[in-house]
């Protein structure tokens, strides 16, 4: 239905008293609202998976050999040492474990070095 149409059946109820004038003028708003929001342009918004994908970076300080576990926990929230178990127990499924960890830190890059805010020494 068109917008003039759920004009027409909000004053078609008004008239047959189904609602008050206090009803009418509120229903009435909010069908000219959400008109006037549907004629705005939307912006597109990432969608979460492809920008976290695009977050993952391997971790400069939460590493042991790599840093791909460290990254994964940076953009999952799930801590590292899981991550590293994980990596671990697949390892022992013909190898699967290794050869993802591997591709993972040939492919994701490296964060950036972001510098450490200098803290003022007291003496």
């Amino acid at each position: 239905m068109n917008l003039a149409d759920d004009l027409q059946k909000l004053h078609n109820l008004r008239e047959q008293g189904a609602l008050t004038d206090e009803e009418f003028t509120l229903a009435k708003k909010r069908l000219l609202e959400g008109a006037a929001e549907d004629a705005k342009p939307k912006t597109e918004k990432p969608s979460e998976p492809a920008s976290a994908l695009n977050q993952f970076r391997r971790s400069i300080t939460d590493r042991w050999i790599g840093g791909v576990c460290g990254g994964l926990a940076e953009v999952t929230g799930i801590p590292s040492w899981s991550w590293r178990i994980l990596f671990v127990l697949t390892a022992l499924l013909h190898g699967i474990g290794v050869i993802m960890y591997v591709l993972l830190w040939i492919f994701v890059p490296l964060q950036a070095n972001t510098p450490q805010p200098v803290t003022p020494v007291r003496e």
